[in-house]
């Protein structure tokens, strides 16, 4: 008996924990979708110079390397937006010693806020020492404040359609319970440029054209909200 008691106990203390803790609100869950297309205005290339041979001469690429800093001072690029990514090889001295036709390379980054000026700096460079150019990442310069306002779109979008259908059943929309939100933007893939382009326009005689396609890049997130009906 006072086994069954003890149970009897048990069970009523568990149920009563249950009923405290369980959600018994009414709620209809709904997504709200924000969505915006903005043309990059900062994109980050790097540059890859290396040296080579003009018959018998050799252009170094500390020669190559004056050439893209007065290039990208001319530019108006600001310096800390110019840097030295990589040299082809740690040790470049050891390399000269044991091969005395060893070409170096080296690779630069460099942050496009205004992209016109991608091509006016590379026409300013011999094409011969242009080892290729990669577009390494996009961005917009006013992309966080863009995300909070399609946010806050995302989120009155679930509520005006939690409204209109918990209105439809003659209910009335309570507080919001939970929010959550989900990021499903896109950006363009990086893409890289081999210097064929620019060998074959240096052997021409011509400036080496862009071929930066300015592909859009679109934000769009979406606001999972739970809202209580009253």
């Amino acid at each position: 008996m006072k086994k069954l008691m003890m149970m009897v106990a048990f069970f009523a203390a568990t149920y009563g924990a249950f009923a405290q803790t369980a959600d018994l609100r009414r709620k209809i869950e709904v997504t709200g979708i924000a969505e915006k297309e903005v043309t990059p205005d900062i994109i980050n290339v790097s540059v890859s110079l290396r040296e080579y041979m003009d018959g018998k001469k050799k252009i170094s690429i500390s020669e190559l390397e004056k050439q893209l800093e007065k290039a990208v001072a001319a530019a108006g690029v600001a310096k800390e937006d110019f840097t030295v990514n990589n040299v082809s090889s740690w040790n470049m001295a050891t390399e000269k010693k044991k091969n005395p036709d060893f070409l170096v390379s080296k690779q630069y980054s460099i942050k496009f806020r205004e992209l016109n000026k991608y091509n006016q700096i590379l026409s300013k460079i011999d094409p011969k020492g242009i080892q290729s150019t990669n577009i390494d990442s996009y961005d917009y310069s006013k992309i966080n404040e863009l995300k909070k306002e399609l946010k806050i779109q995302a989120l009155l979008s679930a509520k005006e359609k939690a409204t209109y259908l918990v209105t439809a059943l003659g209910d009335k929309l309570g507080g919001v319970i939970n929010i959550s939100e989900t990021d499903n933007s896109s950006f363009p893939q990086a893409r890289m440029y081999a210097n064929m382009s620019m060998r074959g326009a240096a052997e021409a005689g011509d400036v080496a054209e862009s071929d930066i396609d300015f592909k859009k890049i679109k934000l769009s997130f979406q606001i999972n909200a739970v809202f209580e009906i009253k």
